[in-house]
């Protein structure tokens, strides 16, 4: 890799993410999973050393980066066997809506804690009957006087219990035309009416997944993040930072899967030979390969895009991003587990359980249909059929 893809800064950046990811490593979290508890230990190291607000400003404790940055710190520890899933909500989504619309007690009360991880906020957007259509959220929030009140529902929103606040997206009606309109509120998760309720999930993860209630939730006027008129634009400066981290996830359980495949494919002697040397292990390694570093290929030049302050531009590649290293990192994982057979399946080399999460890439934040849908639109221009 030259410095004409990463800069020497980054290539430390890397080299330093790496080496604190494989302090802790998988069986750290495969121990702490056991245990029921969060990374507690992995995400404050991280935040004494400045990796999680390596995106946010300097004058509020985070190191001035971008997204760019941020991608790299989630890529390696989840190459590392540890990945940090709250990354994409607390400091990429949050951390950059409130940094670039948030006023300036937003920004002094917010993102220090953000930066050093004391502080954690969730994100919540996604609605029981709204699926990937924005469009249709009903959480409202309404004038009381001075204040707001916020009423609606959101499910499979992550890590609520850990979180000091949640960033909401309701909307509101407009004063002129009488149609509702997206907005942006800070709910603190001990607000009178703020109920959660934990989803049962299948998948077993740090980060654990809810259902809020939201009833007359009572909020200051100043709970509005940025401009009431300008919603869709400071939603969406959130959500393209959650492709492009989403893409670093993938690439980086992409990357560990592969990484242990590789390992066992070089040890493992059949017949006196290594079954490595084998082409039908080999090559299909060598694709999965191939896949992940064209979706990192991706993933940088999204970043890039956003950090420039080309939001359209990066809307597209991160879209593109995401899709590709969902798709990736399901390869990836299905060859490891495959490469080593029956070993894969069990407890010991750990990746059989990457089998389910790979699939997360590929659902969320949005299904890679909806992805092929606005690729379809934008990009080539085709007419919608919906």
């Amino acid at each position: 890799m030259t410095t004409l893809i990463e800069s020497e800064e980054h290539k430390a950046l890397r080299s330093a993410v790496s080496a604190l990811g494989n302090r802790y490593g998988r069986d750290y979290l495969t121990r702490t999973l056991a245990e029921g508890k969060p990374l507690t230990e992995l995400w404050s190291e991280a935040g004494k050393l400045g990796y999680l607000g390596v995106n946010l400003p300097e004058e509020h404790g985070g190191g001035g980066g971008g997204i760019t940055e941020l991608s790299i710190v989630l890529e390696e520890l989840g190459a590392a066997g540890s990945p940090l899933l709250m990354l994409v909500v607390s400091p990429a989504i949050c951390g950059t809506v409130i940094s670039r619309f948030g006023t300036g007690a937003q920004k002094r009360d917010w993102l220090p804690g953000l930066a050093d991880g004391t502080k954690l906020m969730a994100f919540g957007i996604t609605e029981p009957d709204a699926g990937s259509n924005s469009h249709r959220i009903t959480t409202t929030a309404r004038r009381d006087g001075a204040d707001w009140l916020l009423t609606g529902r959101k499910v499979f929103i992550s890590g609520v219990d850990m979180a000091d606040a949640v960033l909401i997206v309701g909307r509101t009606e407009d004063a002129r035309t009488g149609r509702l309109k997206p907005c942006l509120f800070i709910v603190p998760t001990d607000a009178p009416g703020f109920q959660k309720r934990p989803i049962d999930m299948e998948l077993k993860a740090a980060e654990k997944q809810f259902e809020l209630v939201l009833d007359d939730v009572r909020l200051p006027a100043d709970a509005l993040v940025g401009d009431e008129d300008a919603g869709l634009l400071q939603l969406f400066a959130g959500l393209n930072p959650e492709r492009i981290m989403t893409a670093a996830f993938a690439i980086g359980m992409g990357r560990y899967a592969l990484g242990r495949a590789i390992e066992y494919a070089r040890d493992r002697t059949v017949w006196k030979t290594p079954i490595g040397a084998h082409q039908a292990i080999a090559h299909p390694l060598a694709q999965a390969h191939i896949d992940l570093e064209l979706a990192r290929l991706m993933m940088q030049k999204a970043a890039r895009l956003y950090d420039a302050g080309d939001d359209i531009g990066a809307g597209e590649a991160a879209n593109m991003a995401k899709y590709a290293a969902g798709e990736a990192c399901v390869k990836a994982v299905d060859q490891a587990v495959h490469t080593l057979g029956g070993n894969g399946l069990t407890r010991e080399y750990g990746l059989a359980s990457l089998v389910t999460a790979a699939r997360v890439a590929r659902i969320a934040p949005v299904s890679r249909e909806m992805i092929l849908n606005y690729v379809s639109h934008q990009s080539l221009g085709l007419p919608k059929s919906y």
